[in-house]
This record gives structure tokens, C-alpha cells and sequence, in this order.
């Protein structure tokens, strides 16, 4: 019996060994941010079995065997779509700013995905004007109304939300809900999606996540986009969920969460509806292409308002809006401002922001005084010794969680969207961005940034670097971790 112990222990050391060895590798050939190479081997070898089967689960971005399939059968219709727009009286790269110039090249050669002109942007900064506006376009809707987000929250106006969606489904508009399996988990729990279906809407999930798909595909990669399109005419996109702050997560200490989203009309609003479009043909195999953008050829064209609309995420061109944050700050000669809920830098962007500042460029960036996550909040603080040495102004928002993403370059060039300065926003999840060329529009955003500053506290370098031999151990804990988080 003995013997059959050693060998039993002997047998289950050379599995272990040969599995880590084999992971190890696996990790290295990749060629990923040597930072996440290191979390990961960290993982596995302080936690031997735990940090092998974390890997296996989440070290890879697998969609699935089917997903993957239908996306690549779907790469090609959509890119020819794409590839329309150039075409398009909309379409004017010679009138691009300095600043929109190179973002719009990149995203034209990794994308096919052009910026155009001619649209109008409406930014709606409390969640009453966000809901009143949303509520009024599907009461206003004649065809079709289109919608994805990561979280549906039911109580106040969100329900008043799914009872005008109802109303429009009773008049004989076609309406399509998206929602992320995991965020929305409270709705799909609760009575509307029934409700909702009753009526006659579609509601479908996306990345549905249960313990038989962990063997085929990665669960945390979430469905992060905020999309509404109505009659291919109007478009909301942003950072505000589908919930009422007042009603959304009231225990967890952190106050009301703030958001912003942009009502937008014009040329880019077929571009969003694609977007939509893609992510339901791949939840459900129904191809809903848009029509391209429709322009009168006796209408002026406003060549103020361009836009470059940025999708990210899995099966999309890698570190796109990586690329993106990291021209716009390459491209900054005055002032940097940036609104994130969650602050875990890459090692290019610490870099990127590190760089900004010693070369006499003024940086804000705005985080929440108090976070929903313990782990993001300790590794988050992390950074904060390097940059504020460098310079770097961090600001510590006292008036709720603030979960606006924004980006203002110079006051004359914005970025606005659903990502956040996090490896998973940067990495992971789907999720989309406006790069605006607008400077009316800018100023409006950077008048709000303004309106964050003065409701925030910055950080002192001097007091900062005096904190407590506990807190510094903590931070560098969850450091080593953070290109995971």
C-alpha cells in the first residue's frame, strides 16, 4: 500500500510539473505585456493548482469553437460595409485636425472604419436628461429601436424605459435587446424579460456564462458596450448603464454613480447601428445590417462635427484603443484631462502619462473618492507614487462614483465612451469609443471635467508618500496582480 502511495504522489508531481512547465511555456510564447506574463507566473507558482486552473479559465481570450466560426463568416459582409463609407459625401480626411489625423489613419488601416462628418452631439450629463431624452426618441420611433448594454438594473426609470419599449412593440416597432449575462443578471432574474418578450421584443443574451461553457470558452469576458440606435436616425452612447443610480447598488457605500452618455444624429448613427448589429449576429446568427449613412446631394454637409467611432474587444484588431489613448497623450501639448472609474494602467500607458508630464504637460486625471472594487482600489494606488512624482495631478472625486470615461486632449480633441483605464477595458471586454473632432463639443465636455475638479481633492505628493508601511505592502500585492484585473 505504501508503494502505491509514493507512486500515486510521484505520479501527481510529474502531472503538476509537466502541466505548470507546459503553461509557463504557453505564457512565454505568447509575447504578451511582460507585466502580464509575470502576474501569471506569479499566479502559478505561489498558487500552485489554484493559478493553474485560473489560467486555464481566464488566461486566454477563447471565445468558443462556434463564436469564433460565425465571427469569421461574418468578417467579411461587415468589412464590405465598412469599406462603403468611404464612398460617402460624409467622408472628408483632408479637413481632419492634427489630432484626429493619425487616430483616424490608424483606425482606418487596422479597422477599415473612417471617421466622418456631419453629425450632431448632444452630451446629457444627469441620469433624469439621459432617461427623459432616451424615452422620448422610443416614443418617437416609427421602425426599429436597437439596444445593448452591460447592465439593466430594474426600478424607477429604467422600468420606465421597458414600459415605453413596450408601448413602441404595440404600435408595430421591431425592438432588439442585447444584454451581458453576467451584468444584467438581476433583470434576466426578474420579470421582464418575460414581460418584455410578451410584448413582442426580442431580448437575447450575450457571452451567457454557466460551468459547462468554462471548458470552452473564457467566462469573464463581458458584452461592455452601451448602444442605442433608433430608426437608424438617433444614437445614444456612453457610460451610464440601463438603471437609476437611485436604485443601483444604494449599499455599497460609494454614493450615486455618474455618467454621462451623447445623443448623436447624423452620419455615424448607421456606423453605431452596425455595431449592434455585429454583436447580435453573433449572439444569435440573425443578420440585421443597417443602411449606410443617407445624405441629401443638395444638403451642406456640417464638416465641424467628425467623429471616429471605435469598436474594441475580442476578434477585433488588437490593443486598438490602446493605440488610440496612446496617440491622443503622445499628441498633447498643453493639458491632459481624464475621467475613469477604474485606474490600472498598462506599463505603455503609465509610461505614455509619465512621459506627458515631464515634458511640461499639464495631467489631471479624476478618479472616484470611493470604489465598488476593493481589489482595483488597492492596485490603483499603486501607480499613484510614480506619477505624481512625474508631475501627474491626481484628483479624488468626493461626489459619487464617478463613471464617466473621458479623454480631453488640448481642450480641442475628446475621447468618450464605455472604456475604462483598466486592463480588462483595454484588453478584454467589447467596447466602443468616439474620438470627436469637434471643439464646440470638447469644450462642453471640458467645462464638465471642470465641474468634476471642483467637487474633488487632490492628492498631495508630500502626504502621499508618508503613508502607513501597511498600505504600501497592500498596494504592492494587489500591483503584482493588477495587469489581471
Amino acid at each position: 500500500m505504501e508503494k502505491i502511495y509514493q507512486f500515486l504522489t510521484l505520479l501527481t508531481l510529474i502531472i503538476y510539473w509537466t502541466t505548470t512547465a507546459a503553461i509557463t511555456i504557453r505564457i512565454i510564447t505568447k509575447r504578451r505585456a511582460i507585466g502580464v506574463s509575470l502576474a501569471w507566473m506569479m499566479l502559478i507558482f505561489v498558487l500552485p493548482f489554484v493559478g493553474v486552473v485560473a489560467y486555464l479559465m481566464f488566461g486566454e481570450l477563447n471565445l468558443g469553437r462556434q463564436r469564433a466560426a460565425r465571427a469569421r463568416q461574418m468578417f467579411e459582409p461587415y468589412s464590405q460595409w465598412f469599406k462603403r463609407l468611404h464612398h460617402w459625401r460624409q467622408y472628408h480626411p483632408q479637413l481632419l485636425s492634427r489630432y484626429s489625423e493619425t487616430i483616424t489613419s490608424l483606425c482606418e488601416q487596422r479597422m477599415g472604419i473612417p471617421a466622418l462628418a456631419d453629425n450632431m452631439l448632444q452630451l446629457l450629463d444627469t441620469p433624469q436628461s439621459i432617461m427623459d431624452a432616451l424615452i422620448r426618441d422610443i416614443h418617437a420611433a416609427q421602425h426599429q429601436i436597437h439596444m445593448e448594454f452591460y447592465i439593466w438594473y430594474p426600478g424607477g426609470m429604467a422600468d420606465d424605459v421597458a414600459n415605453a419599449l413596450i408601448q413602441a412593440a404595440k404600435r408595430g416597432v421591431t425592438v432588439r435587446i442585447l444584454l451581458d449575462t453576467a451584468g444584467s443578471r438581476t433583470f434576466f432574474n426578474s420579470h421582464w424579460p418575460e414581460t418584455l418578450r410578451h410584448s413582442g421584443i426580442q431580448v437575447a443574451k450575450a457571452l451567457p456564462v454557466s460551468p459547462f461553457r468554462i471548458l470552452f470558452q473564457r467566462i469573464d469576458l463581458r458584452l461592455h458596450r452601451k448602444i442605442v440606435v433608433v430608426d437608424n436616425e438617433v444614437a445614444y452612447t456612453g457610460s451610464m448603464n440601463l438603471v437609476d443610480p437611485s436604485y443601483f447598488k444604494q449599499d455599497a457605500g460609494v454614493g450615486q454613480w455618474i455618467d454621462v452618455m451623447i445623443r448623436l444624429t447624423g452620419a455615424n448613427v448607421p456606423v453605431l447601428n452596425c455595431i449592434h448589429a455585429w454583436d447580435w449576429e453573433a449572439e444569435t446568427s440573425e443578420r440585421q445590417l443597417p443602411s449606410p449613412p443617407v445624405l441629401d446631394p443638395h444638403t451642406q454637409i456640417d464638416i465641424k462635427d467628425i467623429v471616429q467611432v471605435i469598436p474594441s474587444g475580442p476578434g477585433m484588431p488588437e490593443a486598438m484603443i490602446q493605440q488610440v489613448l496612446l496617440q491622443s497623450i503622445y499628441q498633447a501639448r498643453q493639458r491632459i484631462v481624464i475621467t475613469t472609474p477604474y485606474f490600472v494602467p498598462s506599463e505603455n500607458l503609465m509610461f505614455a502619462l509619465v512621459s506627458a508630464a515631464q515634458r511640461g504637460v499639464e495631467v489631471d486625471i479624476i478618479i472616484p473618492d470611493k470604489n465598488d472594487s476593493m481589489m482595483v482600489e488597492w492596485a490603483s494606488r499603486s501607480f499613484f507614487g510614480e506619477l505624481l512624482r512625474a508631475g501627474v495631478n491626481i484628483h479624488r472625486f468626493k461626489g459619487g462614483l464617478l463613471h464617466t470615461k473621458s479623454v480631453v486632449i488640448d481642450e480641442r480633441h475628446c475621447l468618450i465612451g464605455t472604456v475604462n483605464l483598466d486592463m480588462r477595458s483595454l484588453w478584454l471586454n467589447f467596447e466602443v469609443t468616439l474620438a470627436v473632432d469637434d471643439q464646440q463639443f470638447t469644450q462642453q465636455l471640458n467645462q464638465l471635467q471642470q465641474q468634476y475638479l471642483a467637487d474633488s481633492s487632490a492628492i498631495d505628493v508630500n502626504v502621499w508618500m508618508k503613508r502607513k508601511f501597511h498600505q504600501r505592502f497592500i498596494e504592492q500585492f494587489f500591483y503584482w496582480f493588477s495587469p489581471l484585473l
